[in-house]
């Protein structure tokens, strides 16, 4: 009786640790305001843990009958498939910008941690999350080194002109913007309603866009 409590206790101990190294990456997505946070990262970590441990030992009881196999990584594969439909669940797409990436492709990382503790792989799980706090960490927009570029859309009410799409371009362009797409809606006979979905480094703010439009005189009004 004893041997089977102590083995209780350390499958106890193994979803405690999935659920602790999910808290932590939990933390720093809501520390971001994410909408996965901790209680999503925690739970599903727990979860990955207990359905491992099922996976594992669950069926211990029933192998030795005769014409009895098991495959105890289907379980594991069932884990990872299965979380694909809360991951995206998390994914949002607004015009050209998709939010969400991020947090569901950590939600997929918990996963791991989970089972890596399930196994009883604790060095692994553990290693594994410090990974992905200091990824985020270095990598998070606050403290990027790399250039890149977000996208953004705007809509401009303009004055039609000759060349329109030609100086916008070339307008955008001396500031580092890049015109990505543009589509356009006629008003009035002069006035055109222009769609643009604009690429721009992550340290120029929407101020400097607007500023920058503001010195074309054909430009009647902004909105981003």
């Amino acid at each position: 009786m004893l041997p089977q409590v102590l083995v209780q206790l350390e499958y106890l101990a193994r979803i405690l640790g999935a659920a602790l190294c999910g808290m932590v990456v939990g933390y720093e997505r809501e520390n971001h305001f994410k909408t996965a946070g901790i209680r999503t990262h925690t739970i599903v970590a727990l979860a990955s843990a207990v359905m491992m441990i099922i996976s594992k030992y669950g069926f211990n009881d029933i192998l030795p009958l005769n014409h009895i196999g098991l495959d105890p990584s289907r379980v594991a594969a069932g884990i990872v498939t299965a979380i694909g439909f809360l991951g995206a669940g998390i994914i949002f797409t607004r015009n050209v910008t998709v939010s969400g990436l991020t947090t569901a492709a950590g939600i997929w990382a918990t996963v791991g941690i989970g089972m890596a503790f399930g196994a009883g792989m604790y060095v692994l799980g553990v290693m594994t999350t410090i990974c992905i706090i200091i990824i985020q960490f270095i990598l998070h927009k606050n403290f990027r080194w790399l250039k890149t570029l977000s996208i953004q859309q705007i809509t401009l009410e303009i004055r039609e002109t000759d060349h329109l799409k030609s100086i916008l371009k070339d307008s955008f362009a001396i500031r580092d913007l890049k015109i990505l797409t543009m589509k356009a809606t006629r008003i009035d006979e002069e006035t055109l309603k222009l769609k643009l979905n604009v690429a721009f480094p992550d340290d120029y703010t929407f101020q400097d866009v607007i500023d920058l439009l503001k010195e074309n005189p054909q430009i009647k009004s902004v909105d981003i």
